[in-house]
């Protein structure tokens, strides 16, 4: 069954709206992995506007399942993940300043600059998956990167889902295709939600994780989050 991780970013949101402690994180962390949570998932950005780097230290001691790290490789942020040493790192090419993921790497041209990140990633033991839309020749150059994964930004099934499904997965599962080619297995994130998710699951049978975020702390809001993992998981059943 496709893992589910869940990024646990709008948590650290909401407790740096008014300082303190309080949602706890770490306890965040720890009630998705007790509730059937796959994983945890978190995206620290240099300001340290939701997740904090001392979050990250934080959770690796209590994670037993899979903890994920997802960021512009900058300096900082690769020193960060070598020295947490989560299971998975996730590649974005985001900008400091971006308010959220909007878009997938370009494969060709940042080429040797994600074979050197993922080169340094590998050393440590670390497995790696990039950020990537569904432009065919990005996913065919992904292979050579050398990373083990891609992750499929999937806003834009999200919003033409409402539209046609069938139209909306179509590129998804042409890019899923060619990446299990060229022997890459594939995440996904964003904007994937109780609606939309299972469809997507259907239709990409080798899926191996979605990351989900915002929609799934949303939905916790009024059934709970223990409630909420359990929907989302139920999603992924095949």
């Amino acid at each position: 069954m496709t893992k589910l991780s869940v990024n646990i970013n709008k948590i650290a949101t909401l407790r740096n709206s008014r300082g303190g402690t309080e949602p706890n994180v770490l306890k965040a962390a720890i009630d998705v992995q007790n509730f059937g949570g796959d994983g945890v998932t978190v995206h620290p950005r240099p300001d340290e506007r939701h997740i904090r780097y001392q979050d990250v230290f934080d959770i690796v001691p209590v994670i037993k399942t899979e903890f994920n790290i997802e960021g512009y490789p900058s300096s900082d942020f690769i020193d960060l993940v070598k020295k947490a040493r989560p299971h998975q790192v996730t590649l974005v090419p985001d900008p400091p300043e971006a308010l959220t993921s909007n878009a997938g790497w370009d494969t060709i041209k940042n080429k040797s600059f994600l074979q050197d990140v993922i080169a340094e990633f590998n050393e440590a033991g670390i497995r790696t998956s990039i950020f990537i839309d569904t432009d065919l020749d990005n996913v065919a150059a992904a292979a050579h990167t050398n990373t083990d994964r891609i992750e499929l930004y999937t806003e834009p099934y999200a919003t033409d889902f409402v539209k046609d499904r069938d139209a909306a997965v179509a590129p998804f599962v042409a890019a899923a295709e060619i990446a299990k080619k060229a022997g890459l297995k594939i995440n996904a994130g964003h904007d994937l939600s109780l609606e939309n998710l299972k469809f997507f699951s259907q239709n990409i049978p080798y899926l191996a994780e979605v990351s989900i975020g915002h929609a799934l702390i949303c939905d916790a809001l009024y059934m709970g989050l223990e409630k909420t993992i359990q929907l989302y998981k139920q999603q992924l059943v095949k």
